[in-house]
């Protein structure tokens, strides 16, 4: 039976413990539910019961486990991987099992791509030991040598020193050899992209909307809201009807619909686990009214963004197809979900919004990345603040 009380944080965050026992002198299960800021008592305590259900029939399952049953699987695995010799057996035994815990699917997936290319045709039937920093250097300028991105190469560099240091780490080896193997810098031939490029300029967003007007009410629809909000791709795929808050012009973001080949389309946390919510303007609220009752009229679907006269949701690799087919039509450079976000970013900051509210309203990890992302931006608000102030004494003087 599982029971619930409300608990804070030392830095004042409520969040609900839900305690499910495991009978008398065992520990019990628990786990933590924060509280998100702005929701009602009464929306708090309906998703609270959701989650303890959901909570409850995971204990019943078998699928949680106590922190004394999770040392003791990891003593182990520990155990368990000082009998792995060959990297392909540490790669498949220890190091990608560890990664289906902690990576959404589309993240593993990658790894394992690149591991399965890249890793285990070169080095997987060396023992660990005998990895060396020189053929891990090899490795890697073979790779780029045939002409792959630099954000690929420095992707294969990041695997091979989590597989190693992870190793380092258990005892496998008694030394990474990664430490000694530099990180890849872009080729001569490869210049890296401009930050100004990943945004479109004020002038292109507009000219982008513009165009909409002949499009479905769909990609109207879909296209402003991400423009507006600079929610991801999938993210907006994966909006329910229920998220909407026509009152306030707000929405909440809950869910991230995803897609690989193995595990076909499937609904995961947002990006960092965070549930966000954003605001929209009215316009975008009048475009979603009349997609909604656009789409009562031919099925009843609690997404938001559905496959034509279909209640299932819009396949997330879809909106991908329909930029590029949008940029060709209309002339728009390199038009694709993703720069939307960074373009609403960009005119965010640049019109005077300070960077941690935009990280907020983007649902990055800390304001580290949206600076990193984003420092083309902040220049530019520099800039016109200058500008500002040599204004100012110029009015002063005439």
């Amino acid at each position: 039976m599982a029971s619930t009380s409300l608990m804070m944080t030392k830095d004042g965050r409520r969040f609900f413990k839900i305690t499910v026992s495991r009978g008398r002198g065992k520990t019990p299960y628990t786990m933590r539910w924060y509280w998100p800021d702005g929701w009602s008592k009464r929306a708090a305590e309906r998703e609270l019961a959701k989650q303890t259900a959901a909570f409850e029939l995971a204990c019943s399952r078998g699928e949680i486990e106590t922190r004394a049953d999770k040392k003791r699987r990891e003593a182990e695995e520990r155990a368990e991987a000082a009998k792995l010799k060959t990297l392909r057996q540490y790669a498949q035994g220890v190091f990608m099992p560890s990664k289906t815990v902690t990576f959404s699917e589309n993240a593993r997936q990658s790894y394992q791509m690149f591991i399965n290319r890249h890793i285990l045709p070169v080095l997987g039937e060396l023992l660990l030991v005998d990895v060396t920093p020189a053929m891990l250097t090899k490795l890697l300028i073979d790779f780029q040598s045939k002409g792959y991105s630099h954000a690929s190469c420095v992707k294969l560099y990041n695997i091979l020193n989590g597989l190693f240091q992870m190793a380092f780490l258990d005892d496998s080896i008694q030394a990474n050899p990664m430490f000694k193997v530099k990180r890849p810098a872009p080729r001569k031939d490869e210049t890296a992209a401009d930050e100004t490029e990943k945004a479109y300029t004020l002038q292109e967003m507009r000219y982008i909307l513009r165009c909409l007007d002949g499009e479905p009410l769909k990609w109207q629809t879909y296209i402003t809201l991400m423009a507006d909000t600079g929610m991801r791709r999938g993210e907006a795929c994966g909006l329910y009807w229920s998220d909407m808050d026509f009152d306030a012009l707000t929405v909440t973001i809950r869910r991230n619909l995803q897609y690989t080949p193995s595990a076909g389309v499937y609904e995961a946390a947002p990006k960092n686990g965070k549930i966000r919510i954003v605001d929209i303007g009215e316009d975008v609220a009048a475009l979603l009214k009349r997609l909604r009752s656009e789409q009562a009229s031919t099925c009843v679907s609690k997404y938001c963004f559905t496959q034509d006269g279909s209640p299932e949701p819009m396949h997330p690799q879809t909106p991908t197809r329909y930029f590029r087919k949008f940029g060709n039509r209309y002339s728009v450079k390199d038009f694709h979900p993703h720069k939307l976000r960074h373009t609403s970013a960009s005119l965010a900051i640049t019109n005077g919004a300070d960077v941690v509210s935009v990280s907020e309203r983007l649902g990055h990890s800390d304001t580290a990345v949206t600076l990193r992302m984003y420092a083309h931006a902040n220049e530019e608000s520099i800039r016109r603040a200058g500008q500002m102030v040599r204004d100012a004494l110029k009015a002063g003087n005439e």
